[in-house]
């Protein structure tokens, strides 16, 4: 029996595993095939392989079911390393291109672009295979159900992959539409949500004995989860840190500031130029994963600012300073927009591509640069053993406090603090004049949003009007690129262009983001458009029969099937931000019917969230609004804006604010304006104290 005969049969038994991967791209361009005509950096970095790569549309659908031939289905993302290795390898390989190009309909997706195919072909990986990641890649039938698939193959397994694949079809067909047919029943029960129809009721008690479970994998000494790689898992942390501040439980305070720690002390954290790289490879935060990503830098950004609210750990706030000096330095247009992505690679001096070379460094590099301070510079970031990474290559890492390293070496912390900033200006200056890691410049609106509610934060924290300016800025510059005719939004931009309908994603996140962008300007303009874009999900997303929203819009076509995002992960799940979306805007519109379905949505997951609170976490976060005393903080008058900025100096993660300084119509706000006071309303389910006007006090009736 044949190695693919025995991989499509094994779907009816417990499946093997596969791993992941990623590379660089070619500059011969002897070659050009249709993704020459694609804007996202991803597909143009396969524009010159010798595979005739096409891009997924009706078009090329069509070509496969007209041709009778397989499709190969490659998901990856520019940033991503083993995508590059296995381009290198086998998609630049005339050998391999040749069995692609007689044989297959090639198809290569940018899953940053298309998460909705992403989602579908994952989930078939994962079922196959028991494990995922990018490169993704899927051998479908003509009609795009997959019969196959895995992540990163080396060049003589995939082109094994392919020969038995094809030879099997050409066999016995019949045997592959039965093994596509019960695959795609597998991807359609996944994550299948029915309608609670029991009575929703959510308690403390249930979000504490959640923890006890979660409580298992945490790693208390180095923060995150335990084991290796690490992930940041930046909003299951913001989580925490709310559920430990409104229940006072130290033990999860502690841990989330031991996370937060470690991170911004490890490698992960890039210490000269701010900004975190996707993950680490060890469980000590030391040696990053090089890539780094606008979501990830924008929920730490958020989180970290949240953080300093509550703590005010003066590393916090710089955390976030530098993050954001970062993305404005490599990751902002001029028009506002942010970026996605810069690669884990880059060219050395031989040029030749490799992971890590524009952020690591050699000894001899840092005497030169740094020159008599070098010596208090190497116990300081630990060019020794523990910043070693390979090839006599260090990343830098600190494992002392600022505190106790000056006092080791009888320095005040004022000239510690300005040798610091010394060395990373100098190191920063002779970095910049390397070879730059390939940047991914094409914009996504969901990314945008979760970027845009980081500077909100991080202005409510810093008070820095800088930050609130650039949130403006982008805001402006979606409403006017990424919002179509009919009141919905584009996915992505580049280059002047948007080309794809948003993602359920889109709408969820700069919902979120617009009301974050309200409560600190009081502009009710934002807190409209959200309100508007919500009443759009609704129609074009909005599943009546279980009261969740689908990824894709109802006018979606040619995907096998739809998905709806429930579990959350390194970017909480469509769903479970919408349900607080609509918590939100049900509170500030008097909107029974919002309410009503964010209650039946978490009523939906609640079982699976308390067993997997991992999973959930978003949903969890959403849980305590419901469990916890959740507070409208309602201020009207002349001087709201300066009373709203000193409230919001406080950490109260169980508070929605809404503010003006005239007469409002909001259903919220409205009968409450006086023209010569400013009055602080407190609220719980719609009965209100009565107001005051001093903000401590009003901050005191709220603990």
């Amino acid at each position: 029996m044949s190695f693919i005969y025995k991989r499509l049969l094994v779907f009816l038994f417990p499946l093997l595993f596969l791993s992941c991967k990623q590379g660089t791209s070619q500059d011969n361009h002897k070659y050009t095939n249709d993704l020459i005509h694609e804007t996202s950096p991803y597909l143009l970095q396969h524009a010159h392989n010798p595979v005739n790569w096409k891009a997924w549309n009706p078009k090329t659908l069509e070509l496969a079911k007209n041709e009778n031939k397989l499709i190969i289905i490659s998901i990856g993302y520019s940033a991503c390393h083993w995508c590059h290795v296995m381009e290198t390898e086998s998609f630049a390989n005339d050998s391999v291109a040749k069995i692609m190009n007689d044989n297959f309909i090639s198809i290569k997706v940018d899953r940053e672009e298309r998460p909705d195919i992403d989602q579908i072909y994952m989930n078939a990986v994962q079922l196959m295979t028991g494990s995922g990641g990018w490169p993704l890649n899927c051998i479908t039938l003509p009609d795009g159900r997959p019969i196959f698939g895995g992540t990163y193959f080396s060049k003589a397994e995939w082109k094994k992959i392919l020969l038995e694949i094809n030879d099997f079809y050409k066999k016995k067909p019949e045997k592959a539409v039965e093994y596509a047919s019960k695959l795609i029943n597998g991807i359609k029960e996944s994550e299948k949500i029915q309608f609670n129809t029991t009575q929703a009721a959510f308690k403390t008690t249930d979000v504490t004995q959640a923890l006890t479970h979660w409580e298992k994998y945490i790693d208390i000494k180095n923060g995150g989860l335990l084991g290796a790689p690490k992930f940041p898992m930046s909003k299951a942390l913001h989580f925490l840190l709310r559920y430990g501040f409104q229940n006072k439980d130290v033990k999860w305070q502690q841990y989330v500031q031991t996370s937060l720690n470690a991170m911004a002390n490890g490698g992960i954290y890039d210490q000269i130029g701010g900004g975190f790289s996707r993950y680490s490879t060890d469980e000590n935060w030391h040696i990053p994963h090089f890539e780094k990503m606008l979501y990830d830098n924008a929920q730490l950004v958020s989180l970290y600012a949240d953080a300093y609210l509550l703590t005010k750990n003066p590393s916090y706030k710089e955390v976030v300073d530098e993050s954001l000096a970062f993305v404005e330095r490599e990751l902002t247009d001029l028009n506002g927009a942010f970026y996605s992505s810069l690669d884990a690679d880059s060219k050395t001096k031989d040029n030749k591509f490799k992971e890590g070379a524009f952020y690591s460094w050699k000894v001899a590099e840092l005497q030169a640069l740094l020159k008599t301070d070098f010596t208090l510079f190497k116990d300081y970031y630990n060019i020794n053993k523990t910043g070693l990474w390979e090839n006599n290559q260090y990343v830098f890492i600190k494992t002392q406090t600022d505190a106790a390293f000056a006092k080791k070496h009888s320095i005040t912390k004022t000239e510690l603090t300005n040798k610091v900033k010394n060395w990373k200006q100098i190191l920063l200056k002779a970095r910049s004049k390397r070879n730059r890691p390939h940047l991914d410049n094409k914009t996504l609106t969901s990314w945008n949003a979760l970027m845009l509610k980081a500077y909100v934060q991080a202005y409510k924290a810093l008070e820095n009007p800088h930050y609130l300016a650039v949130a403006i800025k982008n805001a402006e510059f979606i409403q006017k690129n990424q919002t179509k005719k009919d009141g919905g939004l584009y996915h992505n931009y580049k280059e002047g262009k948007s080309t794809i309908d948003g993602f359920s994603e889109d709408y969820a996140l700069l919902i979120d983001a617009y009301i974050s962008l309200y409560q600190v300007t009081l502009n009710e303009k934002w807190l409209n458009q959200a309100n508007s874009f919500m009443k759009y999900t609704l129609a074009h997303f909005f599943d009546a029969k279980t009261n969740m929203f689908y990824f894709s819009s109802k006018n979606t076509k040619n995907l096998i099937t739809k998905k709806m995002e429930i579990q959350d992960n390194a970017i909480p799940a469509s769903n479970s931000v919408l349900a607080i979306d609509l918590f939100q805007l049900g509170h500030y519109f008097s909107d029974a019917n919002y309410n009503k379905i964010a209650t039946q949505m978490l009523n939906n997951v609640k079982k699976d969230a308390l067993e997997y609170p991992t999973d959930y976490y978003n949903w969890l976060n959403l849980m305590l609004n419901y469990t916890d005393t959740y507070y409208d903080v309602v201020i009207s008058g002349p001087q709201a804006a300066q009373k709203m900025k000193l409230l919001q100096r406080y950490y109260l993660p169980n508070v929605l604010y809404a503010g003006a300084t005239t007469e409002s119509k909001l259903p919220l706000m409205e009968s409450r304006f006086i023209s010569n006071q400013t009055d602080i309303y407190i609220c719980v389910e719609g009965a209100c104290k009565l107001p005051e006007t001093d903000v401590a006090t009003a901050v005191s009736k709220m603990k």
